[in-house]
């Protein structure tokens, strides 16, 4: 079950505040102030802007950590807050650590090449070995917090957030009270900026109202981020033991599959990771009260994904949201912040809105909900995320029974 939630995104700095940004349109895409990206062919993303890591973290972490962990840190110093947990005052091995990553510290790492080439390896920082990689977060997470069970790092692109989760759930399972899990991610700096945009899948306009508009007929690419969420992860008799202050809902089904190689003629594996998450979870596609699809904003993959939730659901079958289109797409913090946002549909019973969206490009195919909140008697949640390369993850959360 899920106890704790924190979050760092381009529209609220922390949970309630995303939230309730989220839930009043509130976009945080705007054109990026971090560089100049004037020679770029995008020049869109969504930064988050109130974030002070001098306020927030303890000095001697500064000059170690890459602008991803710190905002990692923060998040799940609010998850373990919210869930009223501190593993320092737990046994040992109680408690452990499942994040996602894509680039790794990318930012960190410009610098240090820069000083590398400039200067020579003497101004190299000696963080350089480990601020860029892949697990920095759980690693600084865990050191931290006194978090020494199991611990890990997925890398799947967008899908890996629910990776991690779904990892954090087995450690759950196997006898670990307590898992922080989800990601956090970000390579806003001109390094990892090149990357993405060598991609091909961004968009290229300039107007945050019309640039991510996935199921959209003016769909044109995405808009990356930066930011995430963090979960608590918990067994429920431990939480229960404790005294866990409130209880968001449950990971009750998760399921990952690849894509066949290009040309082979054979249909993508979104469907089949679908169908196997809503079996492990126990229930049918009409228990399914609300879709956070991936929503990519490339019309290829938008029309993938269209065409498996008609397969599965029928014809505006189930009210399908993209709360993405106010953030962008997060790298690997963007599916577990989608979970956070089904969490927190559950827990107030309305759906987030789709905005910029009129309607999308498939009307009588898809209820998109758009424009507004939607309220909804709420039971269970289908998360879907794809990764870069052919990743496709779908997980199922449900509410407190």
């Amino acid at each position: 079950m899920v106890t704790g939630i924190g979050v760092v995104a381009p529209n609220g700095l922390g949970t309630e505040r995303y939230w309730a940004a989220t839930l009043r349109g509130d976009s945080g895409i705007g054109r990026i102030t971090r560089f100049d990206p004037s020679g770029y062919a995008s020049s869109l993303a969504g930064e988050i802007k109130d974030f002070d890591p001098a306020r927030e973290l303890p000095s001697r972490l500064l000059p170690q950590t890459d602008h991803m962990t710190r905002l990692a840190l923060v998040a799940a110093e609010e998850a373990l807050a919210d869930a009223g947990a501190d593993p320092r005052t737990m046994p040992d091995f109680a408690a452990g650590v499942v994040t996602a990553a894509s680039a790794g510290g990318f930012d960190f790492g410009q610098r240090e090449l820069a000083a590398l080439w400039s200067k020579g390896g003497a101004h190299v920082s000696a963080y350089q070995s480990f601020a860029w990689f892949y697990p920095v977060n759980s690693g600084q997470i865990s050191i931290r917090h006194g978090m020494r069970g199991p611990g890990g790092a997925l890398v799947a692109e967008q899908a890996g957030g629910l990776d991690a989760v779904a990892k954090a759930r087995r450690h759950v399972r196997d006898g670990t009270p307590l898992m922080l899990t989800g990601g956090v991610d970000g390579s806003l700096c001109p390094w990892g900026w090149l990357c993405m945009t060598r991609s091909g899948g961004l968009t290229t306009r300039t107007d945050p109202r019309r640039a991510y508009l996935p199921f959209s007929p003016g769909a044109s690419g995405y808009v990356p981020g930066e930011g995430g969420a963090l979960l608590v992860l918990e067994d429920p008799e431990a939480a229960a033991e404790r005294g866990a202050p409130q209880v968001y809902g449950r990971i009750a089904g998760y399921a990952a599959t690849f894509d066949p190689r290009p040309g082979s003629g054979r249909e993508p594996g979104l469907r089949r990771a679908l169908r196997l998450a809503l079996d492990d979870a126990g229930i049918g596609p009409k228990d399914v009260d609300v879709v956070f699809a991936d929503a990519m904003g490339v019309p290829a993959l938008d029309a993938v994904e269209t065409k498996v939730l008609a397969a599965e659901f029928g014809p505006r079958g189930v009210p399908v949201t993209a709360p993405k289109t106010m953030t962008g797409r997060l790298l690997a913090g963007g599916a577990s912040l989608d979970l956070a946002a089904a969490l927190l549909s559950l827990r107030d019973q309305v759906v987030p809105p789709t905005v910029h969206v009129d309607g999308g490009a498939v009307p009588d195919t898809l209820d998109l909900v758009v424009g507004a909140p939607r309220p909804a008697s709420l039971r269970h949640a289908l998360v879907l995320a794809r990764g870069h390369g052919g990743f496709n993850s779908a997980m199922v959360v449900s509410g407190r029974d």
